[in-house]
């Protein structure tokens, strides 16, 4: 199988495991993380006797905090064919993930951000714990929602919404309500379940052990404030949106506009017509070819850098992003972006 420190791939039983491997990076990805991964997962999937995937993150932090935008930021003023290979072999294993014909049952627990949520949310059999911390916050570094993400956001109307203009960081069982996650298991009980995942004979043995692990939870903060988020469902624009959020009045409503206008101003107006075609695309593979197409488009941006600089490098709470309000991103901007830089797009074989 698989020999990378990154990665750890092996056999128990008849399940197939794969842990990302990079705790003190939050098992952020690298592009050979994403070759080793897509290997393991299409050797389980042909081997007859493996009836499940189990795949989950070491260390007690999180299971995946996502692509390493550090080594982005390095090549800010080199070249970037890396970062589209990586997007574009990313994106692949995402959608090979959503096509597995066996149990892929994923262990989010912890931190899960951007390609953390594609490794994880496109799956079958999605675990979250008290301790799962979710978000898609790629508006606050300058980029956009990606990994399949403007799918999964789209189908949770106003709560993706919400998540994908503001960043914010949800719990578990809004993970759940959002459609991001299947199940609830309590952290103490993970390695139990592990193990018995891990002794199953069939898929079935599989769901019945994730159903007798799995629990009820209270609504959370998505579900109770419904009726806020059915508002910014029927919005047209980033701006409709703000305006929805600020004649609420509800404490809920002015914290996440609050949230959003701190954001991008360019990454929200292409997160969101990202997100209104998201709404029309007939399948995940669309979807990521329109991310792909975007991320490749702001490769050369200021606010990508900028974004990455404040939050990663420098750590300083106030990007200076330019254009610095919504009004002074102009649609011809957006639709370049959006049109990307003409880099050779996934391959889905899948599909």
């Amino acid at each position: 199988m698989i020999d990378c420190k990154e990665l750890l791939v092996a056999r128990e039983g008849r399940i197939g495991r794969i842990r990302l491997n990079r705790p003190n990076a939050l098992n952020s990805l690298t592009l050979n993380m994403v070759r080793d991964f897509t290997r393991a997962l299409a050797e389980f999937v042909r081997e007859p006797d493996v009836v499940a995937i189990l795949v989950t993150g070491e260390g007690e932090r999180g299971f995946c905090a996502g692509g390493d935008i550090r080594k982005l930021y390095e090549l800010r003023d080199g070249d970037k064919s890396y970062y589209r290979d990586f997007w574009r072999e990313e994106y692949q294993l995402n959608a090979m993930i959503a096509a597995c014909s066996k149990p892929y049952v994923v262990i989010m627990d912890g931190l899960v951000m951007g390609g953390g949520v594609g490794l994880s949310a496109h799956g079958n059999c999605r675990i979250v714990t008290e301790r799962t911390r979710l978000a898609m916050p790629e508006t606050s570094i300058g980029f956009v929602p990606d990994v399949g993400g403007t799918w999964l956001l789209a189908q949770a109307a106003g709560a993706g919404v919400y998540m994908g203009l503001s960043g914010a960081t949800v719990s578990a069982a809004d993970a759940i309500h959002a459609g991001f996650a299947d199940h609830f298991v309590y952290s103490h009980q993970l390695g139990e379940l592990i193990r018995q995942v891990a002794g199953a004979h069939t898929a079935q043995d599989v769901a019945a052990v994730l159903q007798y692990f799995s629990r009820r939870l209270e609504p959370g903060e998505l579900a109770q404030n419904r009726a806020t988020l059915r508002k910014l469902a029927k919005s047209k624009n980033v701006e409709e949106a703000l305006a929805a959020l600020l004649g609420d009045g509800s404490d809920f409503a002015r914290s996440a506009a609050k949230a959003i206008a701190r954001n991008s101003p360019t990454s929200l107006k292409a997160t969101y017509a990202l997100l209104q075609r998201a709404r029309d695309a007939r399948s995940l593979e669309q979807c990521l070819t329109n991310e792909y197409r975007a991320a490749c488009g702001l490769l050369e941006s200021h606010d990508l850098y900028e974004g990455i600089r404040a939050a990663i490098v420098d750590k300083d709470p106030a990007p200076k992003w330019r254009p610095a309000t919504l009004e002074e991103v102009d649609e011809a901007s957006v639709r370049k972006i959006l049109a990307g830089d003409g880099s050779s797009e996934p391959l889905f074989p899948f599909a």
